[in-house]
């Protein structure tokens, strides 16, 4: 893999060519200090104060003893095991909340490789939908994902001569509720041809989808030839895409072959021989049942979390009060 074609697939490089079969996002230019801020994997985890201050928690509860085990008196020696303040991207907080009013209240984030979708479980929601900079700080924050994209993005390039990109994008993405997983597909090119296609959602079986198995190829395969044949950079590179209820195709994420783009329910080595006997295109569905559902689960220390008005977590919090009141008016709503 060269490194060229690791930097193709920066969604800041693709997404403008192709923004009209895709969904629609905004781009944003980290600046340096944010950057340092996700790469600090010791101390405590803060999330960045709130400038808006919006979600801010006025009348939470709390026990005044408690704040006292914080609190240092002047002169005290221990001044240094006092927890570090929260920090603060106040412009950069501005320009998100506007990117998410313009794109309907609710998006998911993604770096210029990676979304941070193995941080889901930490989410109020278990999901990616984030409407506020502290939901997505957290994600970012929690991410082994966006690490790799911070730190190692070109392990895997031969003529690796960089350790990151110059600079990095956060990738604001519109919010689609009523998106469903099994309808999403990684599509898979060699030699600029489309050999393979494999569902995206790996750990579910879905009966419906695999009785429209020929039909999804053929939709898949003239969308890539309508939009994406020869418009990529790379030869070799692979493609996830979104089929909607009324059968169009929109356009997700490009990724490099190989490395650390999954292969799903291929392997690389069949994968490789299958482009390079030209065979037509395999088609890969899960076909009997197979459904693993992770518990989700929050391992973040008491200790370690800034609850003040204003914080990150402060936000957070109201975000999952506010989630757990919407379940709860379901369920009575449901009886």
């Amino acid at each position: 893999m060269k490194l060229e074609e690791v930097n193709c697939c920066q969604i800041q490089e693709w997404y403008p060519k192709f923004k009209s079969v895709s969904i629609k996002t905004v781009v944003h230019e980290l600046p340096e200090s944010f950057i340092e801020y996700l790469c600090v994997d010791s101390g405590p985890l803060l999330l960045p104060t709130s400038v808006t201050n919006e979600d801010a928690l006025p009348n939470r509860i709390h026990k005044p003893e408690d704040e006292e085990d914080y609190q240092v008196s002047e002169g005290s020696e221990d001044e240094s095991e006092q927890p570090p303040s929260p920090p603060s991207f106040p412009e950069l907080e501005l320009k998100i909340k506007e990117s998410i009013e313009s794109l309907g209240g609710a998006v998911f984030p993604k770096l210029n490789w990676s979304s941070p979708k193995d941080a889901a479980w930490i989410s109020s929601t278990g999901t990616l939908r984030c409407t506020s900079f502290s939901d997505i700080a957290l994600l970012l924050k929690s991410s082994d994902s966006v690490v790799h994209d911070l730190c190692h993005p070109y392990d895997s390039c031969s003529d690796k001569t960089l350790s990151r990109p110059p600079l990095f994008y956060l990738a604001l993405r519109k919010w689609y509720p009523s998106l469903r997983p099994e309808m999403e597909f990684r599509c898979y090119v060699y030699a600029q041809q489309l050999i393979g296609i494999s569902q995206r959602e790996v750990t579910a079986y879905y009966p419906a989808v695999l009785e429209r198995k020929v039909e999804l190829k053929d939709l898949i395969h003239e969308f890539f030839i309508n939009n994406v044949e020869g418009e990529f950079k790379s030869d070799n590179y692979t493609f996830d895409v979104y089929v909607t209820k009324d059968k169009k195709v929109k356009l997700i994420d490009f990724n490099p072959w190989g490395a650390f783009t999954l292969p799903l329910l291929f392997t690389w080595e069949e994968l490789e021989l299958s482009g390079k006997l030209e065979e037509n295109i395999d088609v890969r569905i899960v076909g009997s049942q197979h459904t693993v559902r992770p518990g989700l689960k929050t391992a973040v220390p008491y200790d370690y979390i800034d609850m003040s008005a204003g914080s990150g977590w402060d936000q957070f919090l109201r975000n999952a009060d506010e989630e757990l009141q919407q379940q709860m008016r379901s369920s009575e709503a449901g009886a």
